[in-house]
C-alpha cells in the first residue's frame, strides 16, 4: 500500500519518478506496480504526457488504508498538531517561491535554509508518529544541497525540486487526515 500511496500524492507520473520517489529500485517498484495495475488500483497511460496512475478504486482502497493507518497507530492528534504547525510554513514557503521566481537572488535562499531548520522539528514529529513520512525529510534536506551547491532549478523547477517536495508533504498530510484539498 506504501506505494500507491506514493502514487497518490505524487500523482500520474512515470516509473523512473516513482522509484525515486519512493527511494525503492525501478524493478521492485514495477513489478508492485504490475500487481496493483492487476488488481485495478493503477493504470498506466502510454505517451508523452502519459505515466502510471491511481484509478478511482484506488483511491477508495487508498482513503481506506490510510485511515486504517492512523487509526492503528493513534496518532492523529499528533499528525493534526504537525498540520497545524506546517500551515504558517507552508504560506511563507510559497511566498519564498514566488519571490525567487521574480527575483532570484541570494536571499531568498538563504530564508529558505531558514524555513528548512524551523520545519525539520515539524518533519521530525511526523515521522515519530508515522514512519512512512521520514523520506520527506531526506527528499528536502537533498533538494537544499542541490541548491547549495548552486542547483538552483531545485528551488522550484525540477520535479526533485524543494517547492514540489514540500507540495507532496502537503498533499500528504491533507490525505492522512482525510482533508480535501
Amino acid at each position: 500500500m506504501l506505494l500507491l500511496h506514493t502514487l497518490r500524492c505524487v500523482g500520474s507520473t512515470t516509473l523512473a519518478r516513482l522509484a525515486e520517489v519512493a527511494g525503492r529500485p525501478e524493478p521492485d517498484v514495477e513489478s508492485e506496480l504490475i500487481d496493483l495495475a492487476v488488481a485495478g488500483l493503477v493504470t498506466f497511460e502510454p505517451g508523452p504526457f502519459g505515466g502510471w496512475g491511481i484509478t478511482t478504486a484506488g483511491r477508495a482502497v487508498h482513503a481506506t488504508w490510510i485511515a486504517e493507518e492512523l487509526a492503528a497507530a493513534g496518532t492523529e492528534a499528533a499528525v493534526a498538531e504537525a498540520l497545524d504547525r506546517f500551515l504558517p510554513l507552508n504560506a511563507e514557503l510559497l511566498d519564498l517561491c514566488e519571490a525567487w521566481q521574480l527575483r532570484p537572488e541570494a536571499r531568498v535562499l538563504t530564508l529558505l535554509g531558514a524555513l528548512d531548520r524551523r520545519a525539520e522539528p515539524v518533519c521530525a514529529d511526523l515521522t515519530g508518529a508515522l514512519p512512512r513520512f521520514g523520506r520527506y525529510r531526506v527528499r528536502l534536506a537533498e533538494a537544499l544541497a542541490r541548491v547549495r551547491a548552486g542547483e538552483t532549478r531545485y528551488v522550484t523547477d525540477d520535479m526533485a525540486s524543494y517547492h514540489v517536495i514540500w507540495f507532496q508533504l502537503h498533499e500528504d498530510l491533507l490525505l492522512t487526515l482525510g482533508i480535501p484539498r
